[in-house]
């Protein structure tokens, strides 16, 4: 068989969109270029792409990042998304929900529905999406120490609203480990916290065939402060031990690996991003068929969502926002992204105006329908530059797998949960945004409109503003759930999930449906929880 015929089957095989593959002035494009024996799209190891055909078939999805206010606020926007082309949905929750903590909690004060929606019980997640039929969209939760409970309210809500949990499909981030590493968003332990996510991928896996249990995020790391290369370092170290903890429940890796994504930051290093993810999708491939014996093509195919750096972002003449995003964006799809979040001009300010998000989704449509870069796979695949950075992307990767492989001493898992416990991952992304800072106060690095190309008379753009009316819709909401809901029936379903935790075997995910049924809160289920497994309080790197 020559190389290019297992390429050429799968191409075929694969659905064409119905698009014009010309150039404007009529030159028809090849699928893929390159030799007959180089690599291509589709075929083992993917540096060029997961799919054979990639966006000649189908589009990336084009996520817009969605949450504010209560559950009401939100719902209006989500339905503002999809009316002008939006096709998958991305929730953003408050920092109180995103902790564990309910609206009432002294902890939320002033925070009710600030950087993203606040949901205390199923009745907020009911509103959320009323009126939008979850069978036929895909949703993404950026959610990740509560992500059970999360996952329980929005399965709770489909179910009775006619749609069963097989036919969900989409994503939760439920990523634990960069939480310690990166976010901060950690509640308990890190050993106790991955026992709640292996449950989750066990179910999913069970009962949810469409559904992502975990979005392995690489985009938080970056935003943190680390470079491109500890990125993907860090994130895909964090795969495998998500793959070590869920073999060692019992599951063959074939049996969960193919749900398994990932979520890459775009940052504005146009090049360097683009070779980052070829990078991860050729070490992802080998690993999996090589260290962890997978068998399955979809085992071994890396997907991922992107976003476009919220970190590039500036508040001085934040209108140039809009080339940076569409810049990374574009990095995105020439990286083979499968889903794609562009940032607003004005999310470094608030969260971002209905006016913003439109021009945000705009650029991915500009992209997908004007540029022609969708009609050929890898288009820089073959530049020495590209190949070149991809392999050095891979040889820095490979530097911080070996040292996390001798501090777990043969395990990924251990390792990376050692590089938590004695400061590793927190102390090179520190020193690496060190680094980049002081680049940026010397002038060496340029930041247009920040230390070079400076205005002085910069019109204030219009925010968006989250009033105080909101915390109080929000805690006469929550006083009313409680007011009506079986308080007996909740104690009951909370003393289960405390038992549940207690054992070994047992998934939590059942105890927890049953709790999200009877309207138990966030902040009463994380806290039935940490009465088992604890509470988490970081060692503070310097």
């Amino acid at each position: 068989m020559a190389p290019r015929d297992p390429w050429r089957e799968a191409f075929e095989r694969a659905p064409t969109r119905d698009a014009d593959f010309e150039t404007m002035s009529g030159v028809p494009l090849a699928p893929v270029y390159g030799p007959e024996d180089a690599e291509h799209p589709g075929v083992w190891p993917y540096t060029r792409g997961p799919h054979a055909s990639m966006y000649r078939s189908k589009l990336w999805t084009m996520r817009m990042f969605a949450g504010f206010g209560t559950a009401d606020d939100t719902n209006g926007r989500f339905r503002e998304i999809l009316a002008v082309g939006g096709d998958g949905l991305s929730t953003a929750f408050d920092l109180p929900t995103l902790m564990g903590r309910d609206s009432d909690d002294p902890h939320a004060a002033g925070e009710v529905g600030r950087c993203g929606v606040a949901v205390d019980t199923l009745a907020d997640v009911e509103d959320l999406f009323a009126g939008i039929d979850l069978g036929q969209v895909t949703t993404s939760m950026t959610i990740n120490s509560p992500a059970a409970v999360l996952l329980a309210m929005y399965v709770a809500t489909a179910e009775k609203a006619g749609t069963p949990r097989a036919r969900l499909g989409g994503t939760i981030q439920n990523d634990i480990l960069k939480e310690y590493q990166a976010q901060k968003e950690f509640i308990f332990p890190p050993r106790p916290s991955m026992r709640i996510v292996t449950d989750m991928i066990r179910f999913c896996a069970a009962e949810m065939p469409k559904w992502h249990p975990v979005s392995i995020s690489g985009y938080h790391i970056r935003e943190a402060g680390s470079t491109a290369a500890q990125e993907l370092a860090f994130t895909l170290a964090n795969g495998f031990a998500y793959v070590e903890a869920a073999s060692a429940t019992g599951m063959a890796v074939d049996e969960f690996a193919p749900r398994l994504s990932f979520f890459f930051n775009a940052h504005i290093d146009f090049f360097e991003e683009i070779a980052k993810y070829r990078a991860a999708r050729r070490i992802w491939a080998r690993w999996l068929r090589d260290r962890y014996h997978a068998t399955s093509e979809r085992s071994m195919q890396l997907r991922f969502h992107t976003q476009t750096a919220g970190v590039s972002l500036t508040a001085q003449q934040p209108e140039v926002n809009i080339v940076r995003t569409a810049i990374e964006a574009l990095a995105g799809v020439l990286g083979g992204t499968q889903s794609l979040h562009t940032n607003s001009m004005d999310e470094v300010l608030a969260l971002p105006t209905e006016r913003a998000v439109r021009i945000a989704l705009r650029t991915q449509q500009v992209i997908a329908h004007e540029t022609g870069v969708p009609s050929v796979a890898d288009p820089l695949g073959g530049s020495w530059f590209v190949e070149e950075l991809t392999d050095e992307m891979e040889r820095q990767a490979e530097a911080v797998f070996a040292h996390l492989d001798e501090l777990g001493e043969g395990s990924m898992l251990q390792g990376v949960y050692a590089g938590i416990d004695n400061g590793y991952f927190q102390g090179e992304i520190a020193e690496a945004a060190y680094q980049l800072e002081k680049k940026i106060n010397s002038g060496r690095r340029i930041v247009v409109g920040v230390n070079r190309f400076t205005e002085s008379d910069d019109e204030p753009l219009e925010v968006l503003l989250i009033g105080p009316d909101v915390e109080e819709r929000q805690l006469k909401r929550l006083t009313n759930v409680r007011h009506d809901r079986n308080a007996d029936a909740v104690d009951a379903a909370l003393d289960r999930v405390r038992d549940t935790a207690a054992g070994a075997d047992a998934n939590l995910m059942p105890p927890i449906l049953e709790a999200v049924h009877n309207y138990a809160t966030v902040g009463e289920v994380c806290n039935a929880l940490a009465d088992v497994f604890g509470r988490w309080v970081e060692d503070p790197v310097l």
